[in-house]
């Protein structure tokens, strides 16, 4: 089955690209950006060996889904989705921070606590909490924007704005946004059986300074989601969630011997863990958009994309 590792196109009036962990961003004349979603996996903010079939699709259609269901609250980039694998946006200047906004205990927020750490991010978590507990209000802990090859860092409120990373001015509204979004996530999830954990949002300014809502939202890859039957049965009990996010792939690879620590091997994918994994993404999008999912073509993909990307630029 053919997979997208990476691209080297080469469109019309193409300016630069940049190529993250998982996606590829071509500039248009400084006016469009080309956002292509491979079928790369990444974890503990490395790249792994192996493609995961239908991921990027999977990844574009969510998060521009998810766009268009809260776009009534927080204006993002997006203009138009050519191709199954595409989003095309207005060119925006990303802030060096991932808005990240946990409303449970759980992934990196549990691995700090359980290690006997009560703030995170300069955010007082309460005592007494479990392993994924609700917190009484969702906590907004910011990280580092890393570049190529970098790993994010926990970063509080107070650095960003004593650094100028963001003003004052604009991180407010970077919080506000993040609340709303979060808060229609949550409802969004709610209708579909699930309970959203935590999760990422990226944003950037337009060139006419509007700030608005870049990259993906509510993604298997920038969430984490538990099922809400029997979350608090579960709970009761001291048993493990059962939840749809990237988590089961970190836990695969922690049992492994691997949590992205310098000199550790990263370990090998089987086929059949592949297709595990390309299966769980497939499940999550089911779950949260409610809809059938629709494999597109692989035969020739990049070929696809190219055709597909060069008629929008013509239009």
């Amino acid at each position: 089955m053919n997979t997208i590792n990476e691209t080297n196109f080469k469109f019309s009036n193409q300016k630069s690209v940049y190529k993250g962990k998982v996606r590829e961003v071509y500039n248009i004349n400084d006016e469009l950006l080309v956002m292509i979603a491979t079928d790369r996996l990444s974890a503990f903010d490395v790249v792994l060996s192996r493609q995961i079939p239908f991921k990027g699709q999977i990844l574009n259609q969510i998060a521009t889904k998810m766009m268009n269901d809260t776009a009534d609250i927080v204006p993002n980039w997006l203009i138009a989705n050519p191709d199954e694998n595409v989003a095309v946006g207005h060119v925006c200047e990303p802030f060096k921070v991932e808005m990240v906004i946990r409303g449970y205990m759980a992934g990196h927020a549990a691995r700090e606590y359980i290690e006997g750490r009560r703030v995170l991010c300069g955010v007082e978590m309460p005592n007494g909490l479990k392993e994924n507990d609700q917190f009484p209000i969702p906590i907004i802990t910011p990280s580092t924007k890393a570049e190529n090859g970098e790993h994010d860092e926990d970063i509080t409120r107070e650095a960003i704005l004593a650094n100028q990373v963001v003003s004052e001015e604009d991180y407010l509204i970077l919080e506000n946004y993040t609340r709303k979004l979060f808060q229609r996530g949550t409802q969004i999830a709610a209708k579909r059986g699930l309970i959203l954990v935590d999760t990422k949002y990226e944003f950037g300014k337009t060139k006419e300074g509007k700030i608005v809502l870049i990259d993906e939202i509510h993604t298997p890859d920038s969430s984490r989601y538990f099922y809400a039957d029997g979350y608090q049965e579960r709970q009761d009990k001291g048993a493990s969630q059962k939840q749809l996010s990237k988590e089961f792939v970190r836990q695969w690879l922690i049992e492994n011997g691997f949590q992205g620590k310098e000199n550790q091997q990263i370990p090998a994918m089987s086929d059949e863990k592949v297709i595990e994994i390309s299966n769980r993404y497939i499940e999550l999008y089911e779950q949260i958009t409610g809809e059938e999912f629709v494999k597109a073509s692989t035969e020739n993909v990049l070929d696809r994309i190219e055709e597909n990307v060069n008629s929008f630029l013509r239009k």
